[in-house]
């Protein structure tokens, strides 16, 4: 196969100039192309015209070795690489235990996936319910501002992921192209194939959610098992003679069941995938000795805009054409008090929902369905923490995110509504009273106030600062009727359970911190890749 990358035709081309393109930047005649694929279409809007971009992956049968000659030097024509996936080993027909994940997020998903093709069965322990009693427990809070600490859009099955924008794209080094085994196993799950070539790809969550259930259908079906409501409590450790320790289980607590003893499973190979909301496991670990460490993170608000405003602004004359569909954005601005103020999570044609996993406290986040099509753009407006804000050790990031959690609650009128203002009345330092032209989403509601108090004051002075900058870029990014809403504290986990190359926790052989509760991933793609890793990592452990 031979690789094409950079080959631009018009926004509105149609197939058989495509074809025609190939051919022609290669010198070659149509009918020496035995077949195609699309890899990638991105789109380049510079110099006032929007093209797309391709990257094709042609066989041309015997004429390949002739044409790689010929475009030696070219960096646009190359074989092209093997992105399929090559399993690191198989399972023994007798296993002297079987590996434990705890987590059935996008990182559990799919640590427990690869295990099961390979052969390891492993036990699943997820603290929330299945996906679909999961999503019931979720709107009971934004319908009847009801919540369930242990469902919610943090707890349950598929993770916090499910209800997101359902992003697939990530910036990070992929050289085994793992993340197309995550797109791959989407796909086969009932993603649209389209995932698989667009640039940005996203999915939203109620497709998410019939694709997590036959996930976990095929992991069952290769001999794992899936345990919902079982919550980890407590690792079970014997010491070492090097000084570090050995797991050789887990206790777990059964949610819902009063007076139920705990537990124990016992395994000397543990993934621990938490998302980046289970605080109190990470209190049972720190407590437990397992070394972790404080690591930056970032805080703010979810700012709203009209779609239409940010499709004007990025597309121009070619807003609201189909392929290019609700258009993004992203910004960074790097304020003079040293602070670096940036868009987080952006939802094109999304709601801002309420995200807290805690009583008495209010957590925003973004979220989108496959259709991007509702009224308004929203996105985290962050801003850079760093642990020398929240000196204290490992845990000191999440006391610092749940004060700022409760002053929203109480900002909000304690009753699980957030605290909004508009971006007119934020830059001019007075609370806001009313609505103006710009809806906010954010259900169960919101309260009109002042969010000056709701951040630190070097975070607010950064933000007025970025506004204005922001709306240079995007006109009318910086308009009076935008709306804040307060506030966005979970843009990553507060800490690290750093592990060695190994992927085993530093001093806890058999642990396995992964994804991005341990500081290892941010966001769907980037956690279903650590997942793959970290099994690999132990399929090779148990293997030896």
């Amino acid at each position: 196969m031979l690789r094409i990358t950079e080959l631009k035709l018009p926004l509105d081309h149609t197939e058989a100039e495509l074809n025609t393109a190939i051919a022609t930047y290669l010198k070659i005649s149509e009918s020496d192309i035995n077949s195609y694929i699309v890899y990638k279409r991105s789109y380049d809007a510079r110099k006032g015209m929007m093209n797309l971009a391709y990257i094709i992956d042609l066989d041309v049968g015997q004429l390949e070795k002739k044409l790689l000659a010929q475009f030696k030097a070219d960096t646009h024509v190359l074989p092209t690489p093997d992105t399929s996936y090559h399993f690191v080993g198989q399972a023994p027909a007798t296993l002297t235990h079987r590996p434990i994940v705890v987590g059935f997020g996008p990182c559990g998903i799919f640590a427990a996936l690869i295990l099961a093709q390979m052969g390891f069965k492993p036990i699943v322990l997820e603290r929330g319910k299945k996906v679909r009693e999961r999503t019931q427990d979720t709107w009971g809070l934004w319908r009847k501002s009801t919540l369930n600490p242990e469902s919610n859009v943090q707890f349950g099955e598929g993770g916090a992921g499910t209800f997101s924008d359902g992003k697939l794209y990530s910036q990070i080094k992929d050289p085994r192209h793992l993340g197309r085994k995550v797109l791959n196993e989407f796909v086969k799950a009932g993603a649209p194939e389209e995932i698989l070539y667009i640039a940005k790809p996203h999915i939203g969550t109620f497709k998410l959610v019939g694709m997590v259930e036959r996930m976990r259908a095929e992991i069952e079906s290769l001999g794992g098992e899936i345990r919902f409501q079982q919550r980890v409590d407590d690792l079970i450790l014997t010491d070492l003679p090097d000084g570090n320790k050995q797991i050789r289980g887990v206790r777990v607590t059964e949610i819902g069941v009063a007076g139920q003893p705990s537990n124990e499973i016992l395994s000397e190979h543990v993934v621990i995938a938490l998302g980046h909301s289970a605080r109190d496991s990470f209190a049972m670990m720190h407590n437990r000795g397992v070394f972790m460490e404080a690591k930056p993170f970032s805080v703010g608000f979810r700012i709203e805009h009209p779609q239409s405003l940010i499709d004007k602004a990025r597309w121009g004359k070619y807003a609201g054409h189909p392929i290019l569909g609700a258009a993004d954005y992203k910004l960074v601005h790097h304020a003079t008090n040293g602070r670096a103020v940036y868009s987080f999570c952006m939802c094109p044609g999304g709601t801002v929902v309420a995200a807290t996993s805690e009583e008495g406290r209010v957590v925003t986040n973004g979220m989108s369905q496959y259709s991007r099509n509702e009224r308004n753009a929203n996105s985290g407006m962050v801003v850079s923490i760093n642990p020398s804000d929240y000196p204290g050790g490992a845990m000191a990031g999440i006391e610092f995110q749940r004060q700022l959690e409760s002053h929203a609650y109480i900002l909000g009128g304690e009753n699980y509504n957030a605290p909004a203002q508009l971006v007119g009345d934020f830059l001019a330092a007075r609370p806001s009273k009313e609505v103006g032209s710009v809806e906010p989403s954010y259900k169960p509601g919101v309260n009109w106030t002042d969010l000056a108090s709701a951040l630190p004051d070097y975070a607010i002075t950064a933000m007025r600062e970025a506004l204005p900058e922001f709306g240079k870029k995007i006109r009318g990014y910086d308009m009076h009727d935008a709306v804040l809403t307060g506030v966005e504290t979970r843009t990553s986990s507060p800490l690290r359970i750093t592990r060695g190359d190994n992927c085993q926790s530093l001093n806890v052989r058999g642990l396995y911190p992964a994804g991005e509760g341990a500081g290892y991933a941010g966001g769907i793609l980037s956690a279903g890749v650590d997942g793959i890793k970290v099994a690999e990592a132990l399929a090779l452990d148990m293997l030896k």
